[in-house]
């Protein structure tokens, strides 16, 4: 039933946590839309992560580029907060692009 389901995504999202928490301690990422934008110009971006509430036109400008750039998106369950609570951080961040993965296996597991 639909309960089930919310703890699937409630499950993937700690997993995923745990994963990001790992990247921000021994990896390299930026937050934010711009200087996501500009880590996949560059090709330097492995991984992007965008909230569930980011806002609709620059989730799909990430989204061309990053197809673009052959770069993959995932689509995080939670919302800006959330992510940015996952990255250790007190303010919300729509879109985090992750440069290098560190010790996480986030990259391989996501993409």
């Amino acid at each position: 039933g639909i309960n089930a389901e919310y703890m699937g995504q409630k499950k993937q999202q700690e997993n995923i946590n745990s994963r990001l928490q790992l990247v921000v301690k021994s990896g390299k990422y930026v937050m934010g839309y711009d200087a996501t934008m500009k880590t996949i110009r560059q090709g330097k971006s492995k991984l992007i992560i965008i909230a569930n509430n980011c806002q609709p036109l620059r989730k799909s400008e990430i989204e061309y580029y990053a197809m673009l750039s052959k770069t993959s998106v995932h689509h995080y369950t939670g919302n800006n907060i959330d992510l940015g609570t996952a990255c250790g951080k007190v303010f919300g961040a729509s879109v985090i692009s992750i440069l290098d993965a560190g010790d996480s296996d986030i990259v391989r597991n996501m993409a």
